[in-house]
This record gives structure tokens, sequence and C-alpha cells, in this order.
């Protein structure tokens, strides 16, 4: 009876745990959401296919060379993925497969600051940091 207890309590924490995650994400999609409404009132809500576009699109970066979020995390933010530089492992993106992801909000805001200056060579407009959350909010299993 014990153990069973034990399971359960450890089952009710880890659900609690992966929910405050996503929904941290989907705090972040609503803030971003309302400061792109502020910008341009004509943005009424994030796209989930616009997060997927910008996902995939290919940018020419301040480097000179061409890539795109997915060159690192594959066409799939479930899937685990490779930095093209260090060939470092990057887990998951995808808050539902990622328990860690979108725990601390700075962080967040700290690496789209650096992915997207890296990438874009400016900071990524609301609107797309909206979009590109409720995308990665879709993906609930990696590719095999």
């Amino acid at each position: 009876m014990r153990m069973k207890t034990m399971i359960a309590v450890f089952g009710v924490l880890f659900s609690a745990h992966v929910l405050a995650d996503v929904t941290n994400a989907e705090k972040l999609v609503y803030k971003y959401t309302n400061i792109a409404q502020s910008v341009n009132p004509s943005f009424k809500a994030p796209s989930i296919t616009d997060g997927k576009i910008f996902f995939n699109r290919k940018f020419q970066t301040p480097s000179g060379k061409e890539a795109a979020c997915a060159s690192c995390h594959t066409n799939n933010p479930a899937n685990t993925g490779k930095n093209i530089v260090t060939n470092k492992e990057i887990p998951p993106l995808a808050p539902r497969v990622n328990t860690k992801r979108f725990t601390d909000l700075d962080k967040v805001e700290e690496e789209f600051t650096k992915h997207c200056n890296d990438i874009l060579g400016a900071d990524c407009a609301p609107a797309e940091k909206a979009n590109f959350i409720a995308y990665l909010l879709t993906e609930t299993k990696p590719s095999k």
C-alpha cells in the first residue's frame, strides 16, 4: 500500500511539473501576443502555421551562412537536436516533450535574444515569438 501511495504522489508531482512548463509557455504566448497587439493592432492571435514556417525558414545569418531554427533542432522541435557549430546535442524544444523547457522565463528571454541575433541579426518580433511558442506547444511526439 505504501509503494502505491508513493507512486501516486510521484505521478502527481511529475504531472504538475510538466503542466507548469506548458503553463509557462502558454503565459509567454499570452505576453508576446499582448505586446504584438500593442505594437500592431492588426495582430489578432498567434498562428501555429506561421510559427512552424518561422521555425523552418532559412535566414542569411550575419556571418553570411544560411540557417534556420530547424538547422539545429531538426524539423520537429520534439526531437533531440544537434548544434550545427559544436555538434553538441540539444534537448527537444517542445515543452510537452522536454519538461525542462520554459521553467526559467528569464532564460527563455536570454535565449530568444541570443538566438534571434545569431540567426536574424536582430531580436525576434513579439508576434514571431508568440507564433513560435504556439507552434512548439503543438509538437508532442518525436519523429521516428
